[in-house]
């Protein structure tokens, strides 16, 4: 079978638990005494890039690409608030001239 891939340095996109995807630059890191995938996420427009790092455990899926492929899945999946509409909020809850609670 011969030895697993290492996935160091990769451009990949990464599924996990609870339906989250996340898509950057992937490596395998020593940390608290276990090893973790981050996920360094470039800059896309004025959003910044940020680290991420998860347990094997997390992980579904690992889907190596390229830059372009993970540029192109951060331009279509940008990430936005989930806001609850305010019709479904207690009436306790204060709300904005647009229904976000506040």
């Amino acid at each position: 079978m011969g030895e697993p891939k290492v996935f160091d340095e990769t451009w990949a996109i990464v599924e996990l638990l609870g339906r989250h995807v996340i898509a950057g630059q992937i490596s395998s890191v020593a940390v608290f005494g276990t090893e973790l995938c981050r996920v360094d996420v470039p800059p896309v427009g004025e959003t910044p890039g940020y680290t991420k790092f998860y347990g094997g455990g997390a992980i579904y899926a690992v889907t190596p690409t390229d830059e372009a492929g993970v540029l192109h899945l951060l331009r279509v999946r940008p990430v936005a608030p989930w806001v609850i509409p305010a019709q479904q909020l207690p009436a306790s809850v204060e709300c904005d001239e647009d229904g976000v609670p506040f």
